[in-house]
């Protein structure tokens, strides 16, 4: 099924498809010609789509799903997932009063900030990069998903499995993935917080934050990166995010900590969050 999805200009999509390139977990998503693939579950049904820009205004999307039903919900998670209602005129206003924000806009005016198909998925892939480079949390996601994942028949070359379901994780010892031992408790128990609270992790849920928090082993950044990503809270912002760190310092020549760049982003309220992808990208694209 072909569907299209409508967004407001400008739309930066080789942004959008390097971060989830860099990110792609082999045997669930690819990114090949500038066309992003991935299999999906919804409601104990699995699937898969592809997508990429239009000739218009819009993304298209080639859906291979059985429950047609299910095409509402699934079109409001994908439109979550490449952040398509971003009012960026709206969002850009406040953040241009920082020269320095101005000048990343005006680079990238069409950037979006990255969100997720699922929430489980992505608090997981969170969690796995506590402390660790992007690519090596990549690689552990990656046995995870073909060590616990739902096989797929799918037409899609190099997608093959679907990300594990709650029930399954919260039972499994991940650790034998190659992880601490307390960073397997720590999937396994927020597999476990999903089961016991079914909306812990929607979307524009008030306290999404401070209920993260309380989730033995998510420190802030954890919580701040999946409240970004995940509960599209467009003021989140992991300030202890070496990344953000390294371009603030790269951007404005000179060392920067922690506690300075939280102080720095002060200005950016309360889209600290779009701040902080222009960051990212500014990194990217010096490395």
């Amino acid at each position: 099924m072909r569907l299209l999805l409508e967004h407001q200009a400008p739309y930066d999509w080789p942004a959008m498809l390097g971060f989830l390139s860099a990110r792609a977990v082999a045997g669930m998503e690819t990114v090949v010609d500038g066309v992003y693939s991935r299999s999906i579950g919804l409601n104990g049904v699995q699937g898969t789509f592809s997508i990429k820009p239009a000739q218009v205004d819009a993304l298209e999307v080639m859906l291979d799903f059985p429950d047609s039903a299910a095409i509402p919900q699934i079109v409001a998670r994908l439109r979550r997932m490449f952040d398509l209602d971003a009012d960026l005129a709206a969002i850009h206003r406040p953040l241009a009063v920082d020269s320095l924000m101005a000048r990343l806009i005006a680079e990238h005016p069409g950037l979006r900030v990255p969100g997720a198909w699922d929430g489980l998925e992505l608090a997981i892939r969170a969690v796995l990069g506590q402390q660790i480079t992007v690519g090596a949390a990549i690689k552990l996601a990656g046995k995870l998903v073909e060590q616990y994942g739902q096989h797929l028949s799918s037409s899609l070359p190099g997608v093959a499995y679907v990300f594990p379901e709650a029930g399954v994780l919260a039972q499994a010892d991940l650790a034998t993935l190659g992880m601490p031992k307390s960073r397997g408790r720590t999937l396994s128990g927020v597999a476990q917080a999903l089961l016991d609270d079914p909306v812990l992790l929607e979307p524009a849920r008030a306290g999404g934050v401070a209920r993260l928090l309380a989730l033995h082993g998510i420190g802030d950044w954890t919580a701040q990166y999946i409240a970004l990503r995940q509960l599209r809270e467009m003021d989140a912002f992991p300030s202890g995010d070496v990344g953000l760190i390294n371009a603030l310092a790269a951007l404005e020549g000179g060392p920067v900590t922690a506690r300075a760049l939280l102080q720095r982003a002060e200005i950016w309220r309360p889209y600290r969050g779009y701040a902080a992808q222009l960051l990212w990208t500014s990194l990217s694209r010096t490395d």
